[in-house]
């Protein structure tokens, strides 16, 4: 991916110096939530993709409270490599989703990308590495300990840069679903389908993200030829490997679709590749389509 000397994006917050910090509790509301809770949001999260957050606050009965501590954030180093190719990645994404909202009579609002180690307050609720890279709609910005990339590459199997750079433009995909609206209407739905309903709309909530970022692709390659040989590949590795039917076989357990909430690997390698093909937001309607 030829991504250096390519603009930053001025989003990045750095709190990897108030790595580990927590508020004291658990940071939603309703009823208590023990380690067991917990552990299930996490397993949820690393073995399924859906959001530790969702899980969290179905488990205590109650919304996301918002966290109220101060953290203080700031620029990442000049000389960090990697902080560096992520908020030209960010940037990237700044100029493709301004441009598409332009063209369609609207306005793009750039988020935020949160750089933590360890834990950190969010307005969903206390963020933890171990939920992976995730998106606040409540506060606009997006979430990522950096040593995800080596759980990427080491305990998934999928490395490279693009497969990295696919990472964030799913996350930032999930932004402009809420500023579309449609994270909202998804939000509705809670508590008034069944379980099994709400992740098939989870599923299809996801794959658009993957199509999302398959979009930004198409564009920064016809604007920056930001693509080398192998790049593609590279991502769809990375959809093939977080697949819900993968993830569920490499833990061991059976596949069960009825738990899937992001899509089987070959879902969401189709819909990355509808987004990178067509560079169309209007392809990516997932939730008509009658085939994933």
């Amino acid at each position: 991916m030829k991504w250096e000397g390519n603009r930053e994006s001025d989003n990045v917050e750095d709190r990897r110096d108030e790595g580990g910090s927590s508020s004291g509790g658990s940071g939603f509301g309703g009823r208590g939530l023990g380690l067991g809770s917990i552990a299930i949001a996490l397993v949820a999260s690393y073995f399924l993709g859906v959001s530790p957050m969702t899980v969290l606050s179905l488990l205590s009965g109650g919304n996301p409270a918002p966290q109220t501590q101060q953290v203080a954030a700031h620029k990442p180093p000049a000389e960090d490599h990697m902080a560096k190719f992520v908020a030209t990645v960010l940037g990237d994404t700044e100029d493709v989703w301004k441009d598409v909202f332009s063209k369609g009579g609207a306005t793009y609002k750039e988020p935020k990308l949160v750089l933590f180690h360890g834990a950190t307050p969010t307005a969903c609720g206390q963020g933890q590495a171990a939920m992976g890279p995730f998106y606040c709609p409540g506060d606009q910005k997006v979430y990522i300990d950096l040593d995800f990339y080596k759980t990427l590459k080491d305990r998934l199997g999928a490395p490279g840069d693009f497969a990295q750079a696919y990472v964030i433009a799913h996350e930032v995909g999930h932004h402009v679903q809420n500023l579309l609206g449609i994270s909202a209407r998804m939000d509705q739905k809670r508590g008034s389908v069944s379980p099994t309903e709400y992740n098939a709309l989870s599923v299809r909530l996801e794959l658009q993200a993957d199509c999302f970022a398959g979009v930004w692709a198409n564009h920064a390659q016809a604007a920056r030829q930001l693509l080398e040989q192998g790049d593609v590949e590279e991502a769809m590795n990375a959809a093939a490997k977080i697949g819900d039917d993968a993830l569920q076989r490499s833990s061991g357990r059976a596949v069960v679709p009825d738990s899937f909430t992001h899509g089987t690997s070959a879902q969401r390698q189709r819909w990355f590749d509808i987004g990178l093909k067509n560079g169309s937001v209007k392809r990516c309607d997932t939730f008509s389509a009658r085939q994933l």
